[in-house]
């Protein structure tokens, strides 16, 4: 909270306090008075006295508000020039080294860049109705650099892409006619009746809700320079972009968004922007239509456009209207309302003095100008091609894949399992009689095979890593291992036999010939193997057998 400015005085009959609260909200505060003390509060100002004395209540109490001396920094006594011509090309003045003696320099904003300092002391109640910091001490161009750099961060592909895509809701708020589209119409059938210029103001009715707003604002004029007109009007532009885009995608219903949708939109409002020519102005509005808020389609962009140069063409009363509804909006809103003090509250009182002349002129400025994505510097082009492509890609590999399945030869259940069965039957029979043939092979042979062609030569199945291995190797005279043959190296690189044991075993079967035994006669195959359980639980069991 902050302690206002006050002055304390009394004579025979008051006690009078005044308390300076510049752009306070006046319409909600509270004064308590009771015996010694004094408290008043309007947000965000408080001040709490103690008094020397009691102070008498008889009924005569009162209080006022001057709006006059709440905003003193308004400069006052000049009027516009009614046939002045109007040029709305900027002045550019050669850049001049800033002296080193300009310390901590103050910069202005507002209606016609009338304020300052008024954040300074505010910077921490007012931070979540503007997006600048410190804009007492922040120049214009580091504002537009901010403020770029900001808009960057914030812009989503994915967000735009499916408004893009899926635009059913944009479309639909496309379609709504806000109430300046048929007085438009209107004006624009009787112009093509009539060759005569005409007043269209009369075509424009304002609500005893909006009389009485009226009523309350203060007369006063401004008087301002060359640069600060372009710049009043410019921001004009500006803000009723921002409420026309909030009109029609409420659909002239206004929600707890509506003051976030239009001071977000609004360069002027939300980072104190000023301008130097219309197309500028399209373009900060196209990029925060694309950043910010739900809707981000670039039709609601043109359509925008084209809606502002109505309402200008229509006159300062259609203007007036639009600035009341937007005054009304933000006053409603806490803290909003401080760019009511900043902006719009002068806006409405200066606007009933413009000429339309220069209006007019305005109007005629921006409906020259045009906007394409590509001068929006968020390559949106690129983006949506990318996007089609990838929708192409996906509609083809769609299109081809039923394609694939009716060329297909379609096959009934019953004859997949007839397939199935018979191959699995040939299969055993094949590996059947494969056995019997070995079994055979085997009775006519004199020695078991698994020992080798020398009956004092060794064989070994190896059951490794999942696979089983053929090892024979004979020994010489010294009984180490002697070169394995031919093939056992080929058997190395065969598909391994049992493929079930996988990793997790790892045996090794020996089969050996007692060396008094002679060829031919019955021998003894004892078997030893080294297993591990697999870890799913099954267990590999090889017994002893004897011939």
């Amino acid at each position: 909270m902050l302690t206002p400015a006050f002055d304390l005085s009394q004579d025979p009959d008051f006690l009078t306090i005044a308390i300076r609260v510049p752009y306070a909200r006046v319409s909600e505060f509270d004064v308590y008075f009771e015996g010694v003390d004094f408290k008043f509060y309007a947000k965000p100002y408080f001040l709490r006295l103690t008094l020397p004395g009691r102070v008498v209540e008889n009924g005569i109490e009162q209080g006022s508000y001057d709006t006059d001396k709440g905003a003193s920094e308004v400069s006052e006594g000049g009027v516009e020039d009614e046939d002045e011509e109007f040029d709305w090309e900027i002045e550019q003045s050669p850049y001049e080294e800033a002296s080193e003696s300009a310390l901590n320099p103050r910069y202005c904003y507002g209606f016609g860049n009338l304020r300052s300092g008024v954040f300074q002391r505010l910077q921490d109640e007012l931070s979540d109705v503007i997006d600048i910091k410190d804009p007492d001490f922040t120049p214009a161009a580091e504002r537009r650099q901010k403020r770029l750099a900001a808009e960057l961060a914030k812009f989503d592909p994915d967000h735009y892409l499916a408004d893009f895509f899926e635009d059913e809701a944009v479309e639909q708020v496309l379609k709504y006619n806000p109430w300046w589209t048929d007085i438009y119409s209107e004006m624009m059938a009787s112009l093509g009746k009539s060759q005569e210029q005409e007043n269209h103001a009369a075509l424009v009715c304002f609500s005893e809700e909006e009389k009485y707003q009226l009523r309350k604002f203060v007369n006063k004029s401004y008087l301002l320079d060359k640069r600060a007109h372009h710049q009043v009007y410019y921001s004009l532009i500006d803000i009723l972009l921002a409420y026309c885009y909030e009109t029609r995608v409420t659909e002239g219903e206004k929600n707890v968004e509506s003051a976030w949708n239009i001071r977000k939109l609004s360069p002027t409002l939300c980072w104190f922007e000023t301008w130097t020519n219309v197309h500028e102005i399209l373009v900060s509005f196209g990029r925060r239509v694309l950043c910010y808020p739900l809707y981000r389609h670039f039709k609601l962009v043109m359509k925008a456009y084209r809606d502002t140069i109505m309402i200008l063409q229509l006159g300062k009363s259609a203007v007036l209207k639009c600035l009341l509804d937007v005054h009304k909006i933000f006053q409603e809103n806490d803290p909003a309302y401080i760019l009511n003090d900043l902006y719009i509250s002068d806006y409405c009182v200066w606007i009933q003095k413009a000429k339309s002349k220069k209006l007019a002129a305005l109007a005629e400025a921006l409906k020259e100008e045009s906007l394409t994505k590509a001068q929006l510097g968020l390559d949106l082009e690129e983006l949506e091609a990318a996007a089609l492509l990838v929708q192409e890609e996906e509609t083809a590999l769609k299109a081809a894949h039923p394609m694939s399945r009716q060329q297909t030869p379609s096959s009934s259940p019953e004859a997949s399992d007839s397939e199935e069965s018979d191959s699995t039957t040939s299969s055993e029979t094949e590996g059947s009689d494969s056995e019997q043939g070995e079994l055979k092979g085997s009775e006519s042979e004199t020695a078991d095979p698994l020992q080798g062609s020398s009956p004092e030569g060794r064989s070994t199945l190896l059951i490794v890593a999942g696979g089983v291995y053929r090892n024979s190797a004979t020994e010489t005279s010294d009984g180490s291992p002697g070169k394995p043959p031919a093939s056992s190296q080929a058997l190395r690189g065969c598909r391994p036999l049992i493929e079930e044991l996988g990793e997790h075993l790892n045996s090794t079967v020996q089969v050996s010939e007692p060396e008094d035994s002679a060829a031919g006669s019955h021998s003894t195959m004892q078997g030893r193997v080294d297993w591990q359980t697999p870890s799913d639980g099954r267990q590999a069991v090889f017994p002893t057998i004897e011939n």
